[in-house]
């Protein structure tokens, strides 16, 4: 399996409370990772988290106590897999109005991401 930030494939992290979310965008961070919900954009800063923690394996990933896998949209998860659906509509339907990557990297630059 590719590194984890090399990934293409969407992913969702789990954390141990069961609270999971998809990651949008997500970066390297010197505590670990930092990642941005879907429609994060249109929401406010609650929706860019900042996991601290050593990063490790090969799929599925850890970062901390949290759990990284490849989105499973085949009946896994399906109130995930119904919002990653939505999240894609919306970025084909409405991509201008979602943030450049110039922009996302400035977002994360400001909280720690050393790009």
């Amino acid at each position: 399996m590719p590194d984890l930030f090399s990934m293409k494939s969407p992913l969702m992290i789990r954390f141990p409370d069961g609270e999971k979310h998809i990651m949008a965008e997500y970066f390297k961070h010197p505590q670990g990772l930092l990642f941005f919900d879907v429609f994060w954009h249109q929401s406010d800063d609650s929706a860019i988290h900042l996991v601290a923690g050593e990063y490790k394996g090969e799929g599925p990933w850890k970062i901390g106590d949290a759990v990284i896998t490849v989105l499973g949209c085949h009946g896994s998860d399906p109130e995930l897999a119904s919002l990653f659906s939505e999240w894609q509509s919306y970025l084909q339907m409405s991509a201008e109005n979602y943030p450049a990557d110039e922009v996302i990297k400035k977002i994360a630059i400001s909280r720690g991401v050393v790009i």
